[in-house]
């Protein structure tokens, strides 16, 4: 049989045969696993200086002066006239969702992290879920018209990857029906669509500095709208409806970011055209790794448009690759490459929503060929472009050897448990896999 080796790099592991695949029982290309957002620190000595400043003033948090700056600072890079920084994400959208009103039914997206389904439950709305386009992978504006019944009150879309959804397309089908249009942005921050920062389109636009985010807050998340009155409700709601010291005038929540967390997230503006051209130079080096390899494809950021060149989101095409997505995802994490499956199942194969639909589940096509598909690779700052180049050897000689790959995968199954190696691999490695 012509197998294909795998090219050394540096000091790697070289792999001449298929049975030194770790999942197979060689060694691990990687002696430390490389993950999908690992998180971005920056400079630590401001980190820390920021921290026993907030310690020495000993205002922890309620809106003190690193949120109030941070909040400054956002609203300069995404242009919008108003920022409320939020405990997190999740939260910023429930906040955003209420403060718009928002109720009955919302017309969503599966293909997207299940918190913005959640975000919407949690408060009484009923998700409906909308397919998306097979293109940018964003809520398919066509397919919502279709969708919108009488209890319509709103459209969450997804910003997916760093690539905006087509805004345009989403306002006049919102404009035309009467319905609010709020937008999770927890992936495109410092991005672009049409030369217009995000955070200005629709209604209201949430952010997420999760960990996982290129600029991150530990935990934390933004809203960022230009309506003056839909401010002055989410100021309102994230602080228990305060609006005086001993005067409560509005039905509200905890969501306010700490000190701490802001002070992270200056540290982390301050990093971030560092972290953006870091994220560039490995996404232009995945390019190079991938482009060569049959039946896997870099979904790429629009040349046109301002990146974070935070998602190394690649297609699996089984019947060209010879491999499916998720045996590739078996293999990539034996040898300590932890890729991720973005976003699978889909919202609407998940609970609660599963069971909502019984034995007739909506039709989403295009959604359940994406949850199939994709898989996002590790980049950031702790990823270099050495070992971007030894996963771009080892995807090519992952499909070179596609046949007996799979053949030996499949007697594996048949003969012991698909998870024995991996878990031997891991106990001889001290940790779990």
């Amino acid at each position: 049989m012509n197998r294909q080796p795998l090219i050394r790099i540096g000091r790697h592991v070289q792999k001449d045969s298929v049975e030194e695949l770790a999942i197979f029982g060689g060694l691990p290309l990687f002696s430390e696993p490389l993950h999908v957002g690992a998180p971005n620190v920056g400079d630590r000595r401001k980190i820390l200086r920021r921290i026993v400043d907030i310690l020495d003033r000993n205002w922890l948090t309620n809106d003190g002066p690193y949120v109030t700056e941070f909040e400054r600072r956002i609203k300069r890079i995404t242009g919008a006239r108003h920022c409320i920084a939020t405990s997190n994400g999740t939260l910023g959208l429930e906040l955003a969702a209420r403060g718009l009103g928002l109720k009955g039914e919302v017309i969503a997206p599966a293909f997207t992290f299940v918190a913005t389904a959640h975000a919407l439950k949690w408060q009484g709305i009923q998700p409906v879920f909308c397919d998306i386009d097979p293109k940018t992978f964003t809520v398919d504006p066509e397919r919502i018209e279709q969708l919108i019944t009488p209890r319509t009150t709103g459209i969450l879309a997804v910003h997916l990857w760093g690539r905006a959804c087509d805004t345009e397309a989403l306002a006049r089908v919102a404009s035309k029906h009467g319905l609010r249009l709020l937008y999770d942005a927890s992936h495109a921050f410092g991005c672009t669509h049409l030369g217009h920062p995000v955070g200005q389109f629709g209604d209201a636009e949430v952010f997420s500095f999760h960990a996982t985010k290129f600029v991150n807050t530990f935990e934390g998340g933004a809203i960022t709208t230009n309506n003056d009155e839909l401010a002055t409700r989410l100021r309102l709601m994230k602080n228990f409806g305060f609006t005086g010291t001993d005067q409560v005038d509005y039905l509200g929540i905890n969501g306010k970011m700490s000190e701490p967390a802001a002070a992270m997230g200056l540290t982390s503006l301050e990093s971030m055209s560092e972290f953006i051209r870091h994220n560039r130079r490995n996404y232009e080096a995945y390019q190079r790794a991938i482009e060569p390899i049959r039946g896997i494809r870099l979904v790429p950021f629009p040349e046109n448009e301002r990146n974070n060149y935070q998602y190394i989101n690649l297609q699996v095409d089984e019947s060209e690759s010879g491999v499916s997505r998720d045996n590739l995802l078996r293999i990539l994490h034996a040898e300590n490459v932890l890729a991720r499956r973005y976003f699978f199942p889909g919202i609407h194969n998940m609970e609660p929503y599963r069971s909502e639909f019984g034995p007739r589940p909506p039709l989403l096509p295009v959604t359940s060929k994406a949850a199939r598909q994709s898989i996002c690779l590790p980049t950031g700052k702790r990823t270099s472009t050495i070992q971007i180049e030894q996963i771009g050897a080892l995807l090519e000689f992952i499909t070179a050897n596609a046949l007996e790959i799979t053949r030996l995968l499949q007697a594996d199954y048949h003969h012991e448990r698909p998870t024995t190696r991996l878990t031997e691999l891991a106990s001889k490695r001290g940790g779990a896999s």
